[in-house]
């Protein structure tokens, strides 16, 4: 009954966040789905795993934070890089791009801090609601209508807000964790009508 019960405040508390779950890395999602019930040991911790659970939170947190200052863009070769955005632009350490892209496009903006932070809070809302960490380290949470009050509440506060600070800083960057968009290649199309604009060929 009990297992079936938080199975049910789990599957709330993921669906209550919704299209909030698409602003965070799939990768860093499905890590903390797939780990914390384990180093939770399902809610039925000990000390040790109330460290191993807490480290997990930390370190997928981190991820969806550094994740949003990373950018992908198509190569010459037809295939997806990623790389680090910069003041300068797009720092990519697996190859030098060809000329006809111009990584500079890829500069980091006040945006991509913003969506930094509030990706933080969305997996924060997602991470410690979960019913195996509330068993863990606060188990008489659960059994108040507290909880229920949050899953329904929380959601909605974090959609609302989220919604109205990207139509400030709308997001297009597609990093590692994200999926590719069509977004790198239209840059790197309009960068070579450019250079054909800019060096027009000789007839």
């Amino acid at each position: 009954m009990g297992d079936s019960k938080s199975s049910g405040v789990t599957n709330k508390a993921y669906q209550g966040f919704g299209d909030l779950i698409k602003l965070l890395p799939t990768g860093t999602v499905f890590l903390f789905q797939f780990l914390n019930p384990v180093v939770t040991n399902n809610g039925k911790c000990s000390t040790a795993n109330k460290y191993l659970d807490a480290i997990l939170v930390i370190v997928c947190g981190l991820s969806c934070f550094f994740s949003c200052f990373t950018d992908s863009y198509t190569g010459s070769d037809g295939k997806i890089r990623y790389g680090f955005v910069t003041k300068n632009g797009l720092w990519s350490s697996t190859s030098t791009p060809s000329q006809s892209i111009d990584l500079s496009a890829y500069k980091l903006r006040l945006g991509d801090f913003v969506h930094a932070f509030f990706s933080v809070i969305v997996f924060a809302g997602l991470s410690l609601l979960d019913s195996n960490t509330v068993r863990c380290f606060y188990p008489g949470f659960e059994s108040t209508n507290l909880q229920k009050t949050l899953l329904q509440v929380l959601p909605i506060v974090i959609g609302v807000l989220s919604s109205s600070v990207f139509v400030l800083f709308p997001n297009d960057r597609h990093g590692i964790g994200y999926p590719p968009s069509d977004s790198s290649s239209k840059k790197t199309s309009s960068n070579n009508s450019i250079s054909m604009v800019e060096n027009p060929t000789n007839k």
